[in-house]
């Protein structure tokens, strides 16, 4: 055999595995660049990864469909990190995972908020479960209280603001807002204890 024939061969066999990703990489980028052949690849990925989302979302399509299209545009944006070591369709269902993810932690963070302003309105030594289960009541006593000290509560407990963030956002001072929370606290309190009373009744 030729020299030159042994270094081709060998050279085809150094790529190996690293060859063939850098080629399937190049497919995918290909594809991206064409609208027709990306609307094909498109329409074949879509419902797997709608799909996968849907049933971990706990079938709510809202969710799926939202969380689906952030998949797709991260994927467009993210094209050139994709180094052909994966299928594409795994690459799409990996970034539809980081998305649910990043859903379930911004769900568990509205619900730590939430909990701490139900247990700051029915009393510290309610549990975290006792909280959770008055979150409702809570929440519609919101509706009672003057639209200042709602605004003040809602923005520092269900939001994350700082006292003086709040103050910043609503044009007061921070001890104004201090008083504000106070008294949106009690009015809170009040309400539930209406809430309660009304229950007892019936």
């Amino acid at each position: 055999m030729r020299p030159e024939g042994r270094r081709r061969r060998a050279s085809r066999s150094e790529a190996g595995p690293t060859g063939r990703a850098t080629d399937a990489a190049a497919e995918f980028h290909s594809t991206l660049a064409s609208e027709a052949a990306f609307r094909v690849w498109y329409e074949e990925a879509l419902p797997r990864v709608y799909g996968y989302l849907f049933e971990r979302t706990g079938r709510v399509r809202s969710v799926a469909e939202e969380l689906t299209q952030e998949t797709f545009v991260d994927l467009v944006r993210s094209a050139g990190r994709f180094d052909g070591r994966s299928d594409p369709m795994t690459w799409a269902i990996a970034i539809a995972r980081h998305k649910l993810a990043d859903h379930f932690r911004r769900l568990a963070r509205e619900e730590r908020r939430r909990l701490s302003l139900v247990r700051d309105a029915v009393g510290a030594s309610d549990d975290a479960w006792s909280a959770s289960e008055r979150r409702g009541e809570v929440l519609h006593a919101l509706a009672s209280v003057p639209a200042l000290q709602r605004a003040a509560l809602i923005l520092h407990y269900m939001d994350d603001l700082t006292v003086a963030e709040v103050a910043a956002a609503l044009g007061r001072s921070a001890s104004a807002i201090e008083s504000l929370l106070a008294r949106g606290r009690d009015g809170l309190r009040g309400a539930i204890s209406a809430l309660d009373e009304g229950t007892d009744d019936d």
